[in-house]
């Protein structure tokens, strides 16, 4: 972390009489920097097409970013901060000898001739501090443990962030209150546009048009998160959701309301590190379908540094997915790496996940989901993980391999491996 220090100091005397200025006649604001540099690539190939891994002809699937965060924090003072956070998205001219496209752009293309069209501004808040509630107010980050519906995903090169009004309020006994108003997203993608917000998003494969479910109102949220009962962390969340129709299609609003609970039990008396968890709950849109999920998960560390997690979830057949409004992922417990598209909708799904830390050497993790396709489509999902995470010489590591397999060809396709490397050093 560094500190610039923006100082209104006048001087007071003319050259040649100059004094010095003490402390106490200073004046300013401590600017706190800190940040992150970003190397990103990712490459992905399905039988059947003409893609291979790791490579860049027409019609491969590779990918791959550099980036720089910086964020700019303050203390305004009377209880006033102020945040924001600048990003670089580029490519180092990857895209003229190893990939074809981007994880994230500013612009919508592999590259750009300005300067000026790599840059984004992803936060922009003031935040005020009135006895034990906090109100914070502009472009900032939303978390998935908080707002499990509207959240800001970390798989990508930078986080996605909303344009909201949050409010969290610790004056109940063990309780967090948190009030939100949220209007639009940057959307978390493969490809998307960060610098770019636009309305919410329900549902990707509408019923009612061609074009994506879009809340073009404001999504109301309220959320409470007790700790009242001895090793149990219980979070529930309400959402209203305004005037939602297909992007295709100016002449449907409707309304849908989303309630979600979380229950997690985990203490240091469990043996083995024993961690259960349940949640459930509710989409009702307006004239359509309610969907409905739930999900069960039991984890624990049966020897030293090896974690094994065994989890289920289930969504029915109803017209909105269980996904983030802001993004691509879901709040379900079996969700993986590269496994949202089958667990969102009319499926029931199996996870099993090991990981092993060695210390020094990171972290070994392999996991594995099958997903049963309820829907006429029948298509079921096997999703196999291999995730090595190490830090060395303060930069954090990520390779992953992935391997998808469906129980039924759409053109021409019925599996696809992905392959993921991610450097990341935080300042």
């Amino acid at each position: 972390m560094k500190k610039i220090v923006m100082s209104t100091v006048a001087l007071t005397a003319i050259i040649g009489s100059m004094s010095t200025v003490s402390a106490s006649e200073k004046s300013g604001i401590d600017f706190k920097t800190t940040g992150q540099t970003v190397i990103y690539y990712n490459t992905a190939a399905k039988n059947g097409t003409n893609q291979s891994l790791f490579s860049r002809k027409a019609g491969s699937n590779t990918r791959a970013n550099f980036g720089i965060q910086l964020n700019l924090d303050a203390d305004l003072g009377n209880a006033f901060t102020f945040g924001s956070q600048i990003n670089y998205l580029g490519t180092l001219g990857l895209e003229k000898n190893l990939v074809n496209n981007v994880m994230q752009t500013t612009n919508g293309t592999v590259k750009s001739d300005s300067i000026a069209d790599d840059i984004y501004l992803n936060k922009l808040y003031i935040a005020k501090q009135l006895a034990n509630t906090t109100l914070k107010l502009g472009r900032q980050e939303l978390p998935k443990s908080l707002s499990p519906f509207a959240f800001s995903e970390g798989w990508n090169v930078f986080k996605n962030t909303f344009d909201a009004i949050l409010a969290v309020n610790t004056d109940l006994p063990n309780t967090t209150l948190v009030g939100a108003y949220v209007a639009k997203s940057n959307h978390n993608g493969f490809g998307n546009n960060m610098s770019s917000f636009s309305n919410l998003t329900i549902n990707n494969n509408p019923v009612l048009g061609t074009g994506a479910l879009e809340t073009r109102g404001a999504a109301y949220m309220l959320t409470a998160a007790n700790k009242s009962l001895p090793m149990t962390a219980i979070t529930a969340s309400y959402y209203a959701l305004n005037n939602i129709g297909p992007v295709d299609n100016a002449n449907v609003h409707l309304d849908a309301s989303v309630l979600w609970v979380n229950v997690a039990v985990a203490g240091k008396q469990l043996p083995m590190g024993l961690k259960v968890g349940v949640q459930g709950g509710q989409i009702s849109p307006d004239t359509l379908k309610n969907t409905t999920a739930y999900g069960l998960k039991v984890a624990m560390a049966p020897v030293s540094n090896l974690n094994v997690t065994l989890a289920y979830t289930s969504v029915n057949d109803g017209d909105a997915h269980v996904q983030n409004v802001g993004g691509v992922k879901t709040p379900l417990y079996t969700q993986m790496i590269a496994n949202q598209g089958a667990i969102k909708s009319d499926n029931d799904t199996f996870m099993l996940k090991a990981a092993y830390n060695t210390g020094a050497y990171g972290k070994v993790i392999l996991q594995g989901s099958n997903s049963s396709d309820n829907s006429a489509a029948g298509r079921d999902l096997t999703d196999i993980e291999l995730v090595y995470k190490v830090k060395a010489g303060g930069v954090n590591f990520l390779a992953a391999f992935i391997n998808q397999s469906w129980s039924k060809k759409v053109n021409n396709t019925d599996s696809q491996n992905i392959a993921r490397v991610v450097a990341r050093y935080n300042f």
